[in-house]
This record gives structure tokens, C-alpha cells and sequence, in this order.
């Protein structure tokens, strides 16, 4: 049965959404590899892989417009952890914005 906005839920309900929450991370402990790979006009990219198969492929700058990857293997890294770090706290899809890129400091 479907809740309309501003209707509660029953307790049943809530103690199963409760348990959706709770259960475990299956990525807390995974096996999770990061690539630095080539891109155009050399620029970095990267592949995230889980249990050595692929997970995330991303060769380009991750919201910005283009071809192109990070200027360094380092910026690429830097980024690529920031992802795992998102896969690993079960945050699903790892999407990445400007505003984490700039926090990060790999845009300048």
C-alpha cells in the first residue's frame, strides 16, 4: 500500500525500512582496485574494479563537458579515492559534482 505525502506509515512498515538501512555493506570490505589510465590528449582517467572487474570507467572529467581527463595521474588518483570512499560507505551510484571536485582541488 502506497503512502501519500504527509500520511504515516505503519510500524511494520517503518521496522522494515529500519532493517533496508541496517543491513550490510556488502562494499565495506570488498575488494576494490583503482587504474589510472591514459585519455585524450594526455590526460588521466581512471577504472575502479571490483573483485578485478569493472565497476566505474572514467576516462573523462566527471560532470565537466569534453574529451579530456585530469591534467596528472595524481588528480586522477585523488579522485578515483574519493570514489571508492562513496562506494565503500554503500553510496550508490559513486556520482561525482563540481562542487567535489573543486573541494577536492583538482579542477585548478
Amino acid at each position: 500500500m502506497a503512502c501519500l505525502p504527509g500520511t504515516s506509515i505503519s510500524a511494520d512498515e517503518a521496522a522494515v525500512k529500519k532493517e533496508v538501512k541496517q543491513q550490510k555493506n556488502s562494499y565495506a570490505n570488498a575488494e576494490i582496485t583503482i587504474k589510472i589510465l591514459p585519455a585524450a590528449k594526455k590526460t588521466f582517467g581512471y577504472d575502479i574494479l571490483l573483485y578485478g572487474r569493472p565497476l566505474v570507467h572514467q576516462p573523462t572529467i566527471p560532470g565537466l563537458p569534453g574529451n579530456e581527463g585530469f591534467t596528472t595521474k595524481e588528480r586522477a588518483q585523488k579522485v578515483a579515492e574519493f570514489v571508492v570512499k562513496k562506494i565503500r560507505n554503500n553510496e550508490m551510484p559513486p556520482s561525482v559534482t563540481i562542487e567535489d571536485l573543486n573541494k577536492l582541488g583538482v579542477l585548478k
